[in-house]
């Protein structure tokens, strides 16, 4: 098994691959007259279609509300399940929940690395 930090920098250099590959595409794009012209004609729907959106979300603005606090419960409460689980897996217990359908869940962990 390779170590640690030859993996983490073979992901580096696959990332940075990747990053050349997509600037070109970019690049290469962006030379081309009627791909800018489809832009411009894209950005002008866009702005009318957020004109429309937001004629009709002044008439749903209740529902929007309770979207809104639906968001933060979820949230919540998804926070509070995630710790629930890590606290019985901690524990040594079988983690897993049912829906309604009578299908099983259960938890996935990862580990994710940020700069320090």
């Amino acid at each position: 098994m390779q170590d640690l930090q030859q993996i983490f920098n073979h992901i580096q250099e696959i990332k940075k691959k990747q990053k050349d590959i997509k600037s070109a595409y970019r690049d290469a794009l962006n030379a081309s007259e009627e791909y800018k012209n489809l832009l411009d004609k894209l950005k002008e729907l866009r702005a009318r279609k957020k004109q429309i959106e937001v004629s009709v979300k002044q008439d749903f603005s209740s529902e929007f509300q309770k979207l809104d606090d639906y968001k933060v419960d979820l949230e919540s409460d998804n926070t509070m399940l995630s710790d629930a689980a890590l606290t019985k897996l901690m524990k040594g217990e079988t983690v897993e929940v049912t829906d309604e359908y009578n299908n099983n869940y259960e938890p996935i962990f990862t580990v994710k690395f940020k700069k320090t």
